[in-house]
Parts: structure tokens; C-alpha cells; sequence
């Protein structure tokens, strides 16, 4: 009943072309071009120079993102040292009521 049809691709049936044949061409002798003159090797990339005040803003860049980064994973560890203790608390509280109640009868 819920068998999947697959199609099937038939044949291709189109306007078949006989190869086109190619007839060969003379080649005529041109005058000779003397090879170019060779050409000062320049460099792709421009050295870098690290002068004292990139150096500076490297240092400065890099505690910058050192700093955030150390914020972010303290204040996720402090998210989640808050939410364990919240259901600790929670815990206790609902323990509690549960020891009553069952004391009262």
C-alpha cells in the first residue's frame, strides 16, 4: 500500500547529429618574436614591521580579549553556582513542608 514509486528515466530519444568532420588548415610561418626581456622578481607580500607601538596595541588588543573572555566564563560559573544553590534552597524548603505535613497526621 505504501510502496514508493521510483521513477524511471527512459531513454533519451532526440535528433541525433553525424560528427561534424574538421578539414585541416595550413599553418604559415609568422616572423620571429624575440622572447621578452625577464622581469625583476617582485615580492607578492609586503614584510611586516613591527615598530614598538604595533607592538603596544598587540599587547593591549590581546589582554583586552583575554579579560572579556575570563568575564564571561566567571560570570557563567557564577550563573550557575547562583542556580544550584537556589534549587538547594528549594530543596530544603519542599523537604521541609513535605516532614511537616507528614508529622501533623
Amino acid at each position: 500500500m505504501l510502496r514508493p514509486k521510483i521513477p524511471t528515466n527512459p531513454t533519451p530519444t532526440g535528433h541525433v547529429m553525424p560528427p561534424v568532420l574538421v578539414e585541416p588548415t595550413t599553418v604559415v610561418p609568422s616572423a620571429q618574436v624575440p622572447p621578452p626581456a625577464p622581469v625583476a622578481a617582485m615580492q607578492s607580500r609586503p614584510t611586516v614591521q613591527l615598530t614598538p607601538g604595533t607592538a603596544l596595541a598587540l599587547v593591549g588588543s590581546g589582554t583586552a580579549v583575554v579579560l572579556v573572555v575570563g568575564a564571561v566564563l566567571v560570570s557563567m560559573l557564577l550563573a550557575v553556582a547562583i542556580t544550584g544553590a537556589s534549587v538547594a534552597v528549594c530543596a530544603l524548603v519542599i523537604r521541609s513542608l513535605v516532614n511537616a505535613d507528614a508529622k501533623r497526621r
